[in-house]
């Protein structure tokens, strides 16, 4: 696996560092993995801003970067060597190899960082501390940078703290080549894993059974994870937009819901397909999956540069409507919220729903899903399918291209 170059992650902190005020101070967290029960943790995954910034995937080390007068130091805090706890979870990262990751040359020791911090305040007169203060509820779990600002707020009042999330997230939102890369390849293995669970499936098998011949393929070509918990659902249970039981046996003459993806070098794809379980569409299935195989179509055929995100939801479900009014599924266009009940595109990239917002235009560099669905409860049919999508200068470029969507294909695949 070729890894991001060492200028990918400083340039981004190039960038970065010209939003920022002078006499200012950034800090930010890896973070390190919650306990899940007794001495086991839940696997790690650093954060991702921190990630985006230094290249490391370490626990509990810490980026500061000053700016004073205009002149910016950059210190990388990490964990001391100790031979004892090497024998127990693993070799250290050393601070040569920091270095070459991140390509910042001053290291220090992460016990030491309060005083270095508390020094830099001593001797400089800062005015103002950027941290990473993102919330996603009010009764989520404070990230490293919520807790560290209660404890700044206490310690160094005169200190105005400011949110530098949103300034990172307008970093993420474009790709460059070296991203795309990235996304590309974690594609391509995710079109391995759906190739191997058509190969196996069959009415009678457990949802987690075919969860499982996708999961060994991706890690068999690459993939260090799942991007997400798979989703595999069939029947009835394919109307839930996030179920991830994944336990039911799959009946003949059923539709199965499969939304997964692998994860490469840190990078997500996020496919949806829908499948019959024994190979076969019913006419009525066919009907329906059709109407969303349009709707797909019809969306990513808009996709171009300047065109306003919200624009995408828009046409997608002006094609449902139409579709769901000839089945006489519906008679208003306002009653399509009952089979359709959720937005048609995220960003992707280090996160399967990646950090951006959607009150702007497309642009150069955006990667996004496209992502239609019918969910008829009572007929126990939920069909969804979803690609990704790179917004070019002159277009669009449709990553998952390669992975079968039309009932032809599926039937003849299936076969």
């Amino acid at each position: 696996m070729k890894k991001m170059s060492t200028d990918f992650f400083s340039n981004n902190r190039k960038k970065l560092i010209e939003a920022l005020d002078d006499n200012s101070i950034l800090v930010l967290f890896s973070s390190e993995a919650p306990q899940r029960s007794a001495d086991q943790q839940y696997n790690y995954t650093a954060n991702r801003n921190f990630y985006y910034l230094t290249g490391l995937e370490r626990e509990n080390f810490i980026l500061l970067i000053s700016k004073r007068n205009n002149q910016v130091k950059e210190t990388l805090f990490i964990e001391e060597i100790n031979p004892d706890v090497e024998k127990w979870i693993g070799r250290r990262m050393r601070k040569e190899e920091a270095q070459e990751i991140s390509g910042i040359e001053k290291i220090e020791y992460v016990n030491g960082f309060k005083n270095f911090f508390n020094k830099a305040l001593l001797t400089n007169s800062y005015e103002y501390l950027y941290l990473d203060l993102e919330k996603r509820g009010w009764d989520s779990i404070d990230n490293e940078g919520v807790k560290f600002a209660k404890q700044v707020k206490e310690r160094y009042p005169y200190l105005y703290i400011k949110n530098i999330f949103e300034s990172i997230a307008q970093l993420r939102i474009i790709k460059n080549d070296e991203e795309i890369e990235k996304m590309t390849k974690a594609v391509e293995i995710t079109n391995e894993g759906i190739k191997n669970i058509l190969r196996n499936m069959r009415p009678g098998m457990k949802e987690y059974e075919m969860e499982a011949y996708f999961d060994f393929t991706i890690k068999s070509l690459g993939a260090q994870s799942n991007a997400f918990r798979t989703i595999a659902a069939s029947g009835e249970n394919a109307v839930i937009l996030h179920y991830i039981e994944n336990r039911k046996i799959v009946e003949e003459n059923e539709l199965i819901l499969f939304d997964l993806g692998a994860e490469y070098d840190n990078y997500c794809a996020d496919i949806s397909r829908t499948f019959p379980s024994n190979g076969k569409f019913t006419d009525r299935q066919k009907e329906i999956y059709n109407i969303v195989l349009k709707a797909l179509q019809e969306t990513t055929k808009a996709v171009k540069p300047g065109l306003p995100f919200e624009e995408l939801n828009k046409i997608c479900k002006k094609v449902l409507i139409e579709g769901c009014k000839k089945l006489g599924l519906i008679k208003e266009d306002s009653e399509i919220n009952k089979y359709y009940y959720h937005g048609v595109s995220h960003y992707l990239g280090l996160d399967t729903h990646d950090v951006g917002t959607r009150d702007t235009n497309l642009a150069p560099g955006m990667v996004i899903t496209v992502e239609p669905g019918l969910y008829i409860a009572e007929e126990k049919i939920g069909i969804r399918i979803e690609d990704d999508v790179l917004v070019t200068e002159d277009g669009h470029r449709n990553l998952s291209q390669d992975i079968i969507r039309t009932v032809e294909e599926i039937e003849e695949f299936m076969k």
